[in-house]
């Protein structure tokens, strides 16, 4: 009974092997078989199981440029998608997985591969003051996993990191918004509140940014509107400890509308 490479289950050495026993059946006796090959794809395995990642990813590249199989050349690709990653070279790394799902999108590696895309992206997120692309592109890559392959283990993983960046994207919109109530722009916290509102329901500390809205609302003359966020905010959230700063801003704040010059309390 025949084996066909397909119908291999990725298992590498099986692979080289096969594609090697392939390559020398089409050789005369008298040419030297072309050995150099698994010699490379043996050696690239050697060091990754080391930790050389910038060695194997040499001998990797070997393996690639030999073309022997399809098949082997997705290890290969894969191999130094994740050796890029384990020496935190991310930006190669996902370069690397992108190319893999462009040329292979129906491999039955691709969860694996979005997977390790959506954490090469994560890993080169930035604190919440600063450009947020690295964030964004890791969550939709992890909801794009989970929309496509709900069933996976990749996916199941790749769910469990939706949550934190979601986190991470209100925060960034929790901190332009409180830049805005700090340089007295009022009316564009009030709308960058709004934004984290709709965007981000599920973020956890809305009771923070209800406090915030509402002394935006105050700086920005809107009594009413004040009154009406720290209404909200108590009922939703009776134990934060927001309640009770509304309470004193309200308290302290009791006579008209601030002045031009007041500042943010916050």
């Amino acid at each position: 009974m025949s084996i066909r490479l397909d119908e291999v289950d990725m298992n590498p050495k099986i692979i080289v092997i096969l594609a090697l026993v392939a390559l020398c059946s089409c050789t005369s006796s008298t040419e030297r078989p072309a050995l150099s090959t698994e010699d490379y794809f043996m050696k690239a395995e050697d060091l990754m199981t080391r930790g050389e990642y910038k060695k194997a990813i040499e001998c990797w590249q070997k393996v690639l440029g030999a073309y022997l199989s399809p098949q082997l050349n997705m290890v290969a690709e894969l191999q130094i998608a994740k050796a890029h990653y384990m020496v935190k070279q991310y930006p190669e790394a996902v370069a690397t997985y992108e190319d893999f799902l462009k040329q292979h999108p129906n491999s039955g590696r691709v969860p694996e591969a979005m997977y390790n895309l959506g954490m090469s992206y994560y890993q080169q997120r930035l604190t919440p003051d600063r450009d947020q692309t690295a964030t964004k592109n890791a969550l939709v890559t992890f909801q794009n996993l989970v929309n496509m392959y709900p069933d996976t283990v990749s996916a199941k993983d790749g769910a469990k990191m939706i949550h934190s960046l979601r986190q991470e994207l209100a925060e960034h919109e929790l901190y332009v918004g409180n830049f805005y109530l700090r340089t007295k722009s009022y009316k564009a916290a009030i709308g960058r509140f709004r934004d984290l509102f709709f965007l981000y329901p599920d973020f956890d500390r809305k009771d923070e940014v209800y406090f915030l809205m509402g002394k935006a609302y105050y700086l920005d003359g809107d009594l009413s509107k004040t009154v009406e966020t720290f209404n909200i905010m108590s009922h939703d959230y009776p134990s934060s400890p927001y309640v009770s700063k509304a309470q004193d801003f309200l308290a302290s704040n009791r006579l008209g509308t601030p002045k031009e010059d007041e500042k943010p309390l916050y």
